[in-house]
């Protein structure tokens, strides 16, 4: 005869085993979900836009599990431990970043590696959540909105390494510090005044920017304003790319059914352009739904950010959100041919692995912030 009453204290014990496991992994519900989701349809978008390659795919399962692991260490080391940390790794990543300048391993026509014997490491990727991490130190005591020296040491936070990593070069990298710095300030209260002056004498400076650019730099911001000019060379991805978005219609031709890529019309389809694989395989209504996605996450990053209760907290998951918003907008944008082509990956969905364990362990950041305080009521 079944003990009802003896199960039922059984299935008690292991709920509440379960519920004080994930206490304790200090992990946010909410932005683990959309983070899930988010990787779920990565993953059969990669399946699709491989050709079915299932050694492609176990290869990005692995390094999301890696990131994972990582989003959860990250979420355990408390906020104090970051703050005494901040400066001595920037410092130290600032200095790799020199470094790579001078004996940095070459691909792709970037000096960007440092070649350690058994695997090859990307300062700069780690530079995306340094950049915040630091500034976001710096101003946590200080009177903001910032003015005066503390708003001229902030700009050098930001813009040092951003400056470094576009001379590699590796201009898209470059940007993303820079916005990911630009977000703490705005969020520090940074007066609107100062933006404007800024943006009048980067106007002002642009002849001599362009001057300094490589050819292919400027061979990407003029392909973007007449991709035709160069249709089987400089403008060939964004005119595949449009077209394969454009072929996709309201529904989309379904999972598998993507001609652009896989009769290898779309170039780096796994990789930078997989947005297109997505617009054309599932449509307009498909592209609604992961840019909710997008959102939604980003939208919680925004609110445990209004919510946390120190100054420190709330600008650095202001800054790991936005970043993780600015990835994905201009990973879009260069898709559909309205930004340069500078060579960001989607995040979390395209092929790759330091992209994917950067944003994970910034989000690892974001769950420590929330985890080891207590939120303000709404």
């Amino acid at each position: 005869m079944i003990n009802f009453k003896q199960t039922s204290g059984q299935n008690t014990d292991v709920l509440s085993f379960v519920l004080g496991f994930w206490k304790n992994l200090r992990l946010d519900g909410p932005l683990v979900l959309g983070l899930l989701s988010l990787i779920t349809v990565g993953l059969f978008l990669l399946y699709s836009a491989s050709d079915s390659n299932l050694s492609i795919l176990f290869h990005q399962v692995v390094i999301l599990v890696i990131g994972l692991v990582l989003m959860a260490c990250c979420a355990q080391v408390s906020p104090g431990r970051y703050q005494k940390l901040a400066p001595v790794l920037f410092a130290a990543f600032l200095s790799l970043l020199i470094i790579v300048l001078g004996i940095g391993a070459i691909s792709k026509g970037g000096q960007r590696w440092l070649n350690l014997g058994f695997f090859r490491f990307q300062p700069s990727e780690i530079m995306k959540l340094l950049v915040p991490l630091v500034l976001a130190w710096y101003l946590r005591d200080k009177i903001l909105p910032p003015k005066g020296k503390d708003l001229l040491i902030s700009l050098i936070i930001v813009f040092l390494p951003a400056l470094i990593v576009a001379k590699q070069p590796d201009m898209g990298t470059g940007i993303m510090i820079a916005l990911s710095g630009i977000a703490i300030l705005i969020f520090a209260g940074i007066n609107w005044r100062v933006f404007f002056v800024s943006a009048l004498s980067l106007a002002i400076s642009l002849p001599l920017i362009w001057h300094f650019m490589y050819a292919y730099q400027k061979a990407r911001i003029l392909t973007l304003f007449d991709p035709e000019r160069d249709p089987l060379n400089k403008g060939y991805h964004i005119i595949q790319s449009k077209i394969a978005i454009g072929s996709g219609g309201f529904f989309g031709k379904g999972w598998l059914h993507g001609t652009q890529s896989h009769l290898q019309f779309l170039p780096e389809h796994k990789t930078d352009f997989i947005f297109a694989v997505f617009g054309e395989e599932f449509g307009l209504i498909g592209v609604f739904v992961l840019c909710a996605i997008f959102l939604y996450i980003v939208g919680r990053g925004l609110y445990l950010s209004s919510h946390a209760q120190d100054t420190f907290s709330r600008l650095l998951i202001a800054g790991l959100s936005l970043m993780f918003f600015f990835s994905f907008f201009v990973n879009v944008g260069m898709v559909c041919g309205i930004l340069p082509v500078v060579g960001l990956p989607l995040p979390l969905v395209s092929y790759g692995g330091s992209s994917i364990l950067t944003l994970l362990a910034g989000f690892g950041i974001i769950m420590s912030l929330r985890a080891h305080q207590r939120l303000l009521p709404s």
